[in-house]
């Protein structure tokens, strides 16, 4: 089975993809594109790789499109492991229209939660305001809000979700989960399902977006959404810009509702140098890094390889995308 995978990532997961034996053949794809098999170089139509492992050392060098080309032009690709959670990507569809399995990570689940905590926290503890002190060197003691007894709204209760809760939770805040499912969960307080959203905001102090863009969740955090919640509360965005109609969010920040945004995620990355987002005094901005963390990357590594394993096996994957959910419906 000839397995595409990132010069860089085989160096990590060397020894583990080597177990295998002859069972598999590394095609190493180099930052500039190059692909080689056994040191031998190949045409990106020549790799025909029939496996993939799309992670972040692909997805942030110049092999990006190379990987994209052999894949898509392999008759062979029967499967691709992604490093991402989201699937909104339009290469995933190919892949999928291609009757490949992509299989998804979780990985970033565990930076992304503490981001969403970080985030949150600033805003309660008075970041801004004590940096700014400490600028001017002024001892000032400053008043700040404690997480007990907050009420929290979580869209999408996947990983990153349930994730997010549980670390609420242990600063003593009241989580309602939002899902498709609905059901219970040891993580949250309460569920609800997607068509009570609106009507649980009302009562909320932080609301985090944490699912997938779909045609369900596109514009969910809309005009009606920030009328109905809270004076003051926090919005964190950590799922996908497409989730926020962004005019309406800057009409609710101006209103007060809400009062501070923490946004990692945008309709159009990077943001232009005129965006009304980076110095506005009611917004937190990062680049789309809330899951750049330390232990990202061996968590992934950990599940490509696990995933390896199925898949030589024949055993079911691990983290399969629905392939209706991948193609928008």
């Amino acid at each position: 089975m000839r397995l595409l995978i990132h010069e860089k990532s085989y160096r990590r997961v060397e020894a583990a993809i080597a177990a295998h034996g002859p069972a598999v053949e590394p095609l190493l794809l180099s930052d500039t594109g190059e692909v080689t098999l056994n040191g031998l170089a190949l045409s990106l139509e020549d790799a025909r790789p029939e496996a993939a492992w799309a992670n972040a050392d692909v997805f942030f060098s110049g092999a990006m499109r190379p990987f994209a080309s052999a894949t898509l032009k392999s008759p062979d690709l029967k499967w691709v492991q992604s490093g991402a959670a989201g699937y909104d990507n339009a290469i995933f569809g190919q892949f999928v229209q291609k009757g490949a399995t992509l299989t998804t990570s979780h990985g970033q689940a565990v930076g992304i939660a503490d981001y969403v905590l970080w985030g949150v926290l600033d805003v309660y503890q008075g970041g801004p305001a004590r940096r700014a002190a400490q600028a001017a060197h002024d001892w000032n003691r400053l008043p700040y809000r404690e997480l007990e007894g907050s009420r929290w709204v979580v869209l999408g209760f996947g990983a990153i979700g349930q994730g997010v809760a549980v670390r609420a939770r242990a600063f003593g805040a009241h989580v309602t989960g939002v899902r498709r499912s609905g059901g219970s969960d040891p993580a949250a307080d309460r569920m609800v399902t997607p068509d009570r959203f609106l009507d649980v905001l009302a009562d909320a102090d932080v609301v985090a977006l944490c699912a997938p863009a779909t045609p369900e969740t596109r514009r969910i955090a809309n005009a009606d959404a920030f009328a109905r919640m809270k004076p003051g509360a926090v919005f964190v965005n950590v799922g996908r810009g497409a989730l926020v109609d962004e005019p309406a969010l800057l009409a609710g920040l101006a209103a007060g509702a809400p009062g501070h945004a923490v946004l990692d995620v945008f309709e159009t990355e990077p943001q232009a140098a005129d965006s009304p987002f980076w110095d506005h005094p009611q917004v937190t901005m990062t680049p789309h890094a809330a899951g750049m963390s330390s232990g990202n990357a061996p968590r992934n590594d950990a599940l490509f390889l696990e995933n390896l394993a199925h898949y030589l096996a024949g055993r079911p994957l691990e983290n399969v995308a629905d392939a209706k959910d991948v193609l928008g419906g």
